[in-house]
């Protein structure tokens, strides 16, 4: 009896063993399954995105990389690069088509009478515009000795009417292309940042361009306001005090300090434009916006 109880004693221990061995298993295999999906997804995605992209840049300073010291193009250059290295691209043409000191209307104007500027956008990827600053500056030199907020908002439906015919342009040459339309920021922030009305005057000239945007297809705002009018990481950019010297006869004094304020985002030669850094946070604030809308761009029809 002793040696039936042993007996059963070890087959009950084989089987208990037996059950855990195949729960354990069946709990662990789903991971390792979706593992192996994963991996599968990724390849199949691989194989599904273009190997080349064609980028075509259209507007204004921003554009054209107006301040960048590295002369390498601005923000467009740089998101080639990142574009290429992150998807392992064999190529990203980009090309920059951005005039300094053209208004919205001026931009729409160069693309009906530039043949090849009409063919390149047609062939884009994808597309993005800068537009908007030198709009809202004629309408500040026109109306220098009266501006007020409510001055610029008077003019705010020209420039949407101008800037809706821009971008309907874009799309009847492309009209599947995804278009990137970056905000406008204001540069005069540190040095004055007691006339809010000019802050105001930029946030509603940008959701003056934004309206316009989401009632578009496929097209998407990217603000950079608050990525450069503070300067670099908020940190109100940098803070200058130098000492005016007097001279009498022999005796140099010094009698006056003076502090002067530089935002680090924008190009020191002008005080205006961004800087090679400042560019760097417009290229990483498109490009994050062409990642999350990758599918519109990269995937194979």
């Amino acid at each position: 009896m002793s040696k039936k109880k042993s007996l059963f004693g070890w087959l009950f221990f084989f089987v208990f063993v037996t059950v855990v061995a195949f729960l354990a298993t069946s709990w662990l295999l789903p991971k390792e399954t979706t593992k192996l999906e994963q991996a599968t997804a990724e390849k199949v995605q691989a194989s599904n995105q273009k190997t080349s992209i064609h980028y075509v840049a259209i507007g204004d300073s921003l554009t054209q990389g107006v301040g960048d010291e590295t002369q390498q193009g601005g923000f467009v250059s740089l998101v080639a690069d990142k574009l290429k290295d992150q998807y392992g691209l064999a190529t990203v043409h980009a090309q920059n088509e951005g005039v300094a000191g053209e208004r919205s209307d001026q931009i729409l104007k160069r693309i009906n009478q530039d043949e090849a500027l009409q063919k390149e956008i047609s062939e884009a990827d994808f597309i993005t515009a800068t537009f908007g600053g030198n709009d809202l500056l004629k309408v500040i030199q026109k109306n220098i000795l009266s501006l007020s907020v409510k001055t610029i908002e008077n003019s705010e439906a020209s420039y949407q009417k101008n800037s809706l015919a821009l971008l309907e342009r874009i799309r009847e040459l492309n009209p599947t292309a995804p278009v990137y339309v970056l905000g406008i920021y204001n540069p005069f922030y540190l040095n004055f940042p007691e006339i809010t009305a000019l802050q105001t005057v930029v946030d509603n000239w940008n959701e003056a361009t934004e309206e316009v945007i989401d009632d578009q297809s496929n097209m998407y705002f990217i603000p950079i306001n608050d990525l450069l009018y503070k300067g670099v990481d908020n940190k109100v950019g940098i803070t200058k005090t130098s000492e005016s010297e007097t001279s009498s006869s022999s005796e140099t004094t010094s009698d006056e300090t003076s502090v002067t304020v530089e935002n680090n985002a924008l190009y020191e030669g002008d005080k205006f434009h961004p800087n090679a850094i400042g560019y760097q946070l417009m290229a990483k604030a498109v490009k994050d916006k062409l990642v999350k809308t990758k599918s519109h761009w990269l995937i194979k029809e």
